[in-house]
């Protein structure tokens, strides 16, 4: 494909005229590719089946002519006026009952058989338009699913699809009554007509049924893709490849689902993000989600949205420094982006995103990013050409569950107690100690990784149960943590001592815990006293032995994190949330456990990641400080001091490819 360098470009917001000064300029700056079209549905049909797509064949022939290739969003995102005056209960509706307006985007049920089919004709026209245009190489379905989403949609098409849903899981309504033990507060139903959408009510709602609608959210999303990349697979050139563009950790459709129908997935990095709080997300969360995107498809992924400038909509981000964003696309590139397009091509002058900077200002004349990103995509296309496409081995894998995530935001026990939060201690670890690691689903293969950790293991089954003590018998060192082996898949609380079936593989029993609100427990790990959060297991060793114990509370003494050998493996269980000093001593127990070995050691941010090439392999030593840092690297590489300004980066070479 050899792409690279792209950038969002929407040539309907300018003149046609300056289309050719676009061209130019882009094809000056390196960018081999654009994406176009995903917000345009109302350009491209005005009017219910009048199609005018003469203006994107005309900018698609534009920018070829300058050796870019092009990218076609399907703009289902955005339906347009006339649709929704003509078909109004298209329009989504929130858990209150009331129905989301135009005005914005993704105002959109995805049940509605209606809107499916004005869906159906678009893209069916879009697919025998550009199915075979030489110059079209792929497409993207939708844009961000989930996106604005999170309380959409409880209207009546949803209610009905979703009855369904739970027809062909569970067969019969005495089915479902069990698995949701509606016995509790008078629940039970007699017809599956009976279940409604879930609803604002007076007070909490049933666990199970809230997690069964989590899923049913999951997958109705992820239908509603497969349902648009049928028809493309029908209509297109087997050459042209299909994508989404995710969006890191967020959770309303699972990414493993989604990315089963498509050719790779796709991600888009905001570091500089306005929404985040502070306006900035931490380097860590940024490494974290592309190696997810990576892990949810088992392959190396695009980047269809890179930060390019302040980000915005009605507040704003900070404006990168001087090599920040240089070091954003250095990194996406380190941890697995085969392609990087950037978002976006220029500052648009109307409409919500007035203020999400692109790569040119409003005025349309290029400046101190256009020169920067100018030296980074000439710096790092050779590498890119080296590294395309070749999967990079990883020894630490973090199990990551969509459905342990619903079922602890339905119960999070603690407030400040969350999956995603457990995932990112865990990683974060690993992240300052400079060792790489993969996201996998519980369903992937276990016994590639050395070392594997499961946090809030709160939801089992047999089979699960079965999958982890096979890994550790055979070799395997498995992490679990607190609130393991708690419920069924349904969301029911298991009749046993916890941690249930895996009480033997790790070596303890869990007769109580204690939730640890507004207050933190202290924690002995040799001489060294920590703090433990949120939460804490009271751990009863059978054979197992203890690592670190409570040093306070009514339990002092009580272990609260244990090693244990089984089989040919062994197994930790951590009873609590680790403070940061707490972690790092547990990090430095697994990894010598495991034998697993660091990329090397860094000043505080600065981040080493690692990706294999054709002929050379290849450290990124990324900056991600505001002063010059000075890093020592090991015999393996090329160049073993290296010295890097504020937010800079380098792209060191292994030492027996030297050239």
């Amino acid at each position: 494909m050899n792409y690279y360098f792209g950038v969002d470009y929407y040539p309907e917001h300018w003149p046609q005229d300056r289309w050719e000064t676009d061209a130019a300029l882009m094809e000056e700056l390196g960018i081999r590719v654009v994406r176009m079209g995903e917000f345009s549905w109302a350009k491209m049909e005005p009017r219910e089946g009048e199609f005018h797509f003469e203006w994107l064949d005309q900018a698609i022939q534009v920018l070829a002519a300058h050796g870019i290739q092009t990218v076609l969003g399907t703009p289902t995102a955005a339906p347009p006026a006339w649709m929704v005056r003509q078909d109004p209960d298209i329009l989504p509706m929130d858990s209150h009952g009331l129905r989301r307006e135009f005005g914005g985007r993704h105002h959109d049920c995805q049940s509605n058989h209606h809107y499916r089919q004005h869906v159906r004709r678009l893209v069916t026209a879009m697919a025998a338009r550009f199915g075979h245009h030489p110059h079209v190489v792929g497409w993207q379905v939708d844009n961000e699913l989930g996106n604005s989403h999170g309380d959409l949609c409880y209207c009546p098409h949803c209610e009905a699809a979703f009855r369904r849903w739970l027809q062909q899981k569970y067969g019969s309504i005495e089915e479902l009554n069990r698995a949701w033990g509606t016995a509790f507060w008078s629940q039970e139903y007699s017809d599956f007509h009976q279940i409604i959408s879930p609803k604002v009510t007076p007070n909490g709602h049933n666990p199970s049924h809230l997690l069964d609608w989590k899923r049913f959210c999951s997958d109705l999303v992820a239908d509603f893709m497969r349902f648009q990349v049928h028809i493309l697979r029908q209509y297109c050139d087997p050459k042209q490849f299909i994508t989404h563009n995710c969006m890191g950790f967020a959770d309303k459709v699972s990414y493993f689902e989604l990315g089963k129908d498509l050719d790779f997935l796709s991600h888009d990095q905001y570091p500089g993000g306005y929404f985040a709080q502070p306006p900035h997300q931490p380097n860590q969360r940024l490494a974290a989600e592309l190696d997810f995107i990576r892990g949810c498809k088992g392959k190396n992924f695009w980047i269809m949205e890179q930060q390019a400038g302040i980000t915005g909509w009605e507040c704003m981000g900070r404006n990168p420094a001087p090599g920040q964003l240089g070091l954003w696309t250095a990194q996406s590139v380190a941890h697995g982006a085969d392609t990087v397009v950037y978002f976006r091509w220029r500052s648009c002058l109307s409409g919500t995103e007035q203020y999400w900077h692109g790569i040119l200002p409003h005025s349309g004349k290029p400046g101190r990013t256009y020169r920067e990103l100018k030296e980074v995509i000439a710096g790092l296309r050779p590498v890119l050409e080296e590294v395309q496409d070749i999967t990079t081995p990883v020894q630490v894998g973090i199990v990551y569950s969509y459905d342990q995530n619903y079922a602890m935001q339905i119960q999070p026990h603690n407030p400040k107690l969350t999956y995603l939060g457990q995932v990112m201690k865990y990683y974060t670890a690993l992240y300052r100690a400079n060792v790489p690691v993969d996201f996998l689903s519980d369903q992937e293969d276990f016994s590639k990784y050395p070392l594997l950790i499961a946090p809030l293991q709160y939801l089992t089954n047999p089979a699960l149960e079965q999958k982890y003590r096979a890994y550790v018998e055979q070799g395997g060192h498995l992490v679990l943590t607190m609130r393991t082996g708690v419920k069924d898949e349904t969301n029911l609380c298991l009749p046993h001592t916890l941690p249930g079936g895996l009480a033997d593989v790790l070596g303890i029993e869990v007769p109580e815990y204690d939730c640890l609100w507004e207050t933190t427990l202290p924690v002995q790990w040799g001489t060294k006293l920590c703090r433990g959060e949120q939460w804490c297991d009271l751990i009863v060793p059978t054979t197992a032995r203890a690592l670190a114990v409570a040093a306070g509370e009514w339990y002092a003494q009580t272990p609260v994190i244990t090693q244990n050998r089984f089989g040919k493996g062994q197994a930790w269980y951590v009873g609590t949330e680790p403070d940061e000093e707490l972690m790092e001593l547990l990090m430095g127990e697994l990894l010598r456990g495991a034998n697993i070995s660091s990329l090397g050691d860094t000043p505080q941010g600065v981040e080493l990641a690692f990706r294999k090439g054709r002929e050379q392999d290849y450290l990124f030593v990324l900056n991600h400080t505001e002063i010059q840092q000075q890093i020592s690297l090991n015999e393996t590489w090329a160049d073993r001091e290296i010295s890097l300004p504020p937010y800079g980066f380098a792209v060191v070479k292994s030492a027996d490819h030297q050239e």
